[in-house]
């Protein structure tokens, strides 16, 4: 039924930039905090970013300033704004959506997404 589809991922320059977006469908979108995990090889899955139904936002520390996630309640989607793209940003980033979410435990999220590849050329 709710389904979070990932799309703009791909293979970019170091100090680059690329915009990530998430439809999702199946629930009452402006109802639900969103936000961005990723994960790399060999490495649990960590917080990205999170914005709340009022848009405030909230950053892991590592993208802090480089990052900017956003959202479109009439198209249902949530966005990920990435600026000086480096290879260590290099992961799988998935959507999350979480009714009540806390971002530093990945069991609050009620529903993921599969997930889109972002590789940062070196």
């Amino acid at each position: 039924q709710v389904q979070l589809v990932e799309s703009g991922g791909g293979l970019v320059q170091a100090g680059g930039a690329l915009r990530l977006s998430c439809a999702a469908s199946g629930l009452t979108f402006s109802r639900y905090p969103m936000g961005w995990f990723r994960q790399a090889p060999g490495k649990e899955r960590k917080f990205v970013a999170g914005i709340s139904w009022n848009g405030s936002t909230a950053y892991a520390d590592s993208v802090k300033g480089r990052f900017t996630i956003s959202r479109d309640n009439a198209k249902n989607t949530v966005y990920l704004q990435m600026n000086s793209l480096n290879s260590e940003d290099t992961a799988v980033y998935y959507c999350a959506a979480a009714l009540h979410p806390a971002w530093s435990d990945s069991r609050s999220i009620d529903y993921w997404g599969q997930g889109t590849q972002l590789t940062v050329s070196s």
